[in-house]
């Protein structure tokens, strides 16, 4: 059931980033064929599309976050025995843990700060794009959840057959 949920979560995840990748390339593709081919531009293109960059990032962190694909300084754990490495990760899981629960409780805070401001050319409310924040740390946090037992105890993140977090990391 569990397995279910988490593939269920993943696939939604990598969706929605699908999506607002491709409505963002969409809308800065038009705008910039608009420009050159007429001399105008549309009024909300460049505002949209930093929205929905705002939105493929934090939404995007969780992913990377399950495939160990974040900057991480693992010396170490290789320095440390099988049992050392297991404390360091297990303590590593917490602070990520506790600063994604933190934020998300921040940033709810501050979308609600947020709530009566709109943007300039789509008078959009901005806690609509604020909410992208505890969104993203929220679902990092399920994330965190799902990948944490194989981190702590092997050293390993999820795997994916779609991306190699090291090789990423490595260009």
């Amino acid at each position: 059931m569990l397995n279910r949920v988490e593939r269920i979560l993943v696939a939604a995840n990598r969706w929605m980033l699908i999506l607002l990748l491709l409505a963002m390339s969409c809308i800065v593709f038009a705008n910039v064929v608009l420009r050159y081919t007429t001399g105008d531009s549309i009024v909300w293109a460049e505002e949209v599309a930093r929205h929905l960059m705002v939105w493929v990032t934090f939404l995007g962190a969780g992913m990377v976050l399950r495939f160990g694909g974040h900057v991480a300084i693992d010396n170490l754990h290789g320095a440390l025995g099988t049992q050392g490495a297991r404390v360091v990760r297990a303590i590593v899981a917490a602070g990520i843990a506790v600063f994604c629960l933190v934020m998300t409780y921040f940033s709810i805070l501050y979308v609600w700060a947020t709530r009566f401001q709109t943007t300039a050319a789509t008078d959009i409310p901005m806690a609509w794009i604020y909410a992208a924040m505890p969104a993203g740390f929220m679902l990092m946090f399920v994330h965190l959840l799902f990948v944490v037992r194989s981190y702590i105890l092997e050293g390993r993140f999820a795997e994916s057959p779609e991306m190699d977090a090291q090789a990423a990391a490595s260009l």
